[in-house]
């Protein structure tokens, strides 16, 4: 719902400038409260390398005007390297990032229109930033709302996990990265415009070199990393997550780590601010943050502190689909991680496939239990059925019907339910293996597996074997050799009805997610009573604390688009190269503004092949074409980034073009071989 009825008129300030220590400038857009020049007001910050003039500008004409409605002045920063500010983006979360919004919010608190308070607000790279510059803990800083965010850099994001690299997104990121960094200044704002786009051409550098060269966890991630130091943060955090969403494993982690006035939200949406949440129900988050900051930034005593710590959205179950308009479910609440009435079972792996739950810890029936493991060996096709890693309000983006996976994985099925079950929290996946190569992973997914054998992944996770001792200090396997090994699956909330199955699948590919080990690799996973999983279990019947009441969806009136399109598809084929599969997305995005007639249009295609029994031929490849086009201005900028590898190497190319009015003004490639390291 658009609102249009606030406490305050808005003036918009559509270009201004921060003067840092150094001389460089940052622009600023901003939206005031009428009145505050008279009457100070606290300021919520949003700091971002995403163009303010075109990138996000839809994005946060709905949500800025609406806090200044609410007596806030809105602030909303292109940090240095970005849209219109000077300087070159040379990585993300660096220090120089911190230290330069530490700067803005002491530059905000001075103004005349600000009462010297200042939060935070954002998702994904805003998210990420809001929690390390408050572990930088500026005076001025008394509020964060961080959503789609992580604690844990290497862990935790698009990089790594497990210590596995993550095939589908490390590239994909770092190539829509330099396509945004390659994106001009506005000649409205900048007669020097063309001199600052030709310098960052010319200066940026291939974001994928620093990610791949760091293969485990060492200070290049723990800069930035707040889960190095919890206590350091001391304004209020409001952390929000989503089920459908790639990070949401660092919600609850905050809750229960972080000391300071803290808050946590997690519903079923993907990658998008809960206000136009997807799937459905989407609810009155702009509302919430405006309590949150009221509390905080204004002293407001409304209530807020006094409500659970911990709200998230159970799922109702669902067949299996690549995509939901709602997520069927409830709102249940606590008042900390993991809250009051989750408790746990074990369920052990059986040498005949079977998941069953051990009473008291016994292992039950001696037969299900033998010495000799059972082998699965990985098929590099493996993964197919995943969906996008991380959801961002496309079609075709969510895991479909898991039997094509299941049917490459070594399974373990419970008998059909005899109860409805309500998983809420981490599966914790225990289990003794081993390995014909040094080099190997293994990719753990539970699934819910329907009488007519459809399979609808709940959660998944995995684990570079060589990692299993911790990220710091890997270590190769020995061949043949037993380990116990334990890891955790993406946290969830979801039911699981009665007379379903649930289904582990275990697997030592997960392409494109994981990237293969050197070579093929035998799993053997021993099934003897000491292979097995720890589920948190719900109680719905347990008391629990009243379910939060969200207000319906807000927010004020969006910019004004001539027109607007978005679309997306995958397609996967078996054959056009001989032996190999090839995965292809391709999403396009375009909107034309009305009051400055700029197009602005985005078309990403990705493509990840993988021959069946070869893991030295996985390849990534990605294109991005940006173009930025109004009367009198038009810029396209292409980037093409390919990644592949043999046994012992990782090769990367990076090209990138661009062109104004047509004619080309650069293009350069750059090449890079990293060494495998334990991967």
């Amino acid at each position: 719902m658009i609102r249009t009825d606030f406490p305050f008129a808005v003036h918009e300030i559509e270009n201004a400038w921060i003067t840092l220590e150094d001389g460089a400038r940052l622009a600023v857009r901003l939206w005031l409260p009428e009145g505050s020049l008279e009457h100070t007001v606290p300021a919520v910050l949003e700091y971002l390398p995403y163009r303010k003039d075109d990138g996000t500008a839809w994005q946060d004409s709905t949500r800025h005007p609406y806090f200044a409605g609410f007596g806030y002045a809105a602030v909303r920063v292109d940090m240095r390297g970005a849209g219109d500010s000077d300087g070159i983006l040379y990585d993300e979360y660096l220090k120089q990032e911190q230290d330069d919004a530490l700067e803005v919010i002491a530059w905000i608190a001075e103004q005349p229109w600000c009462s010297g308070r200042v939060g935070m607000i954002g998702y994904s790279w805003g998210g990420f930033n809001g929690l390390q510059i408050a572990a930088r803990r500026p005076p001025a800083l008394g509020a964060v709302v961080t959503a789609y965010s992580t604690d844990d850099r290497y862990r935790d994001d698009c990089h790594y996990q497990g210590g596995c690299v993550l095939g589908s997104d490390l590239l994909k990121w770092a190539s829509s990265m330099r396509a945004i960094s390659a994106l001009p200044p506005d000649p409205r704002f900048r007669d020097d415009w063309r001199a600052v786009w030709l310098d960052r051409l010319e200066r940026t550098p291939p974001y994928i070199d620093a990610w791949l060269t760091h293969q485990r966890y060492d200070e290049f991630w723990k800069q930035g990393s707040v889960a190095e130091e919890y206590g350091a943060i001391e304004a209020a955090v409001y952390a929000v997550g989503g089920w459908a969403d790639a990070y949401t494993n660092a919600v609850p982690r905050l809750i229960e780590r972080l000391s300071c006035p803290r808050k946590g939200l997690i519903g079923p949406w993907k990658h998008i601010l809960p206000y136009r949440g997807q799937p459905e129900p989407a609810i009155g988050f702009l509302q919430e943050c405006v309590r949150w900051f009221d509390r905080h930034l204004k002293g407001i005593d409304n209530g807020i502190d006094a409500e659970p710590l911990m709200s998230v959205w159970m799922q109702e179950p669902v067949p299996p689909a690549t995509d939901y308009s709602v997520r069927p479910g409830r709102w249940i609440a606590g008042d900390g991680w993991p809250l009051a009435s989750v408790g746990t079972e074990r369920w052990a792996l059986g040498a005949d496939g079977s998941l069953l739950v051990l009473a008291d810890g016994g292992l039950g029936a001696a037969d299900v239990f033998t010495a000799d493991p059972l082998v699965v060996v990985g098929d590099q096709r493996t993964g197919f059925t995943q969906g996008v890693w991380c959801a961002n309000g496309m079609a075709a983006e969510l895991p479909g019907d898991q039997q094509a996976d299941d049917a490459k994985s070594l399974v373990f099925d419970s008998e059909p339910l005899d109860r409805h079950i309500e998983l809420l929290g981490t599966v914790v996946v225990s289990l003794d293996v081993a390995a014909d190569r040094p080099l190997a992973l293994v990719a753990a997914r539970l699934c819910d597996v329907a009488p007519d054998g459809t399979s609808t992944l709940v959660t998944w996770g995995m684990l570079n074997l060589t990692h299993r001792d911790g990220d710091e200090s890997p270590e190769p396997l020995e061949p043949g050799t037993r380990y116990h090994v334990e890891f955790g699956l993406n946290v969830i909330a979801q039911a699981v009805p009665a007379s379903h199955r649930l289904r582990l699948a275990l697997s030592p590919t997960y392409w494109p997610s994981a990237w293969p080990s050197p070579e093929p690799v035998c799993l053997s996973v021993f099934a003897d009573g000491s292979s097995h999983i720890v589920l948190p279990l719900n109680d719905p019947g347990a008391e629990t604390l009243p379910a939060p009441e969200f207000g319906a969806p807000e927010m004020a009136t969006p910019l004004e688009l001539f027109g607007e399109r978005s679309s997306r598809s995958r397609v996967i084929e078996q054959g056009a190269i001989p032996g190999a599969v090839v995965m292809t997305d391709v999403e396009v995005r375009e909107q034309i503004f009305a009051a400055t007639g700029t197009r602005d249009t985005e078309i990403n295609t990705d493509s990840w092949t993988v021959e069946t029994d070869d893991p030295l031929s996985a390849r990534v490849r990605c294109e991005r074409a940006f173009e930025l086009v109004r009367e009198g201005w038009s810029i396209r900028v292409r980037t093409v980034s390919e990644m592949s590898c043999d046994a012992d190497t990782f090769h990367v190319s990076d090209s990138l073009e661009a062109f104004e009015d047509g004619a080309p003004v650069f293009g350069r490639t750059w090449s890079s071989t990293i060494p495998r390291d334990l991967v």
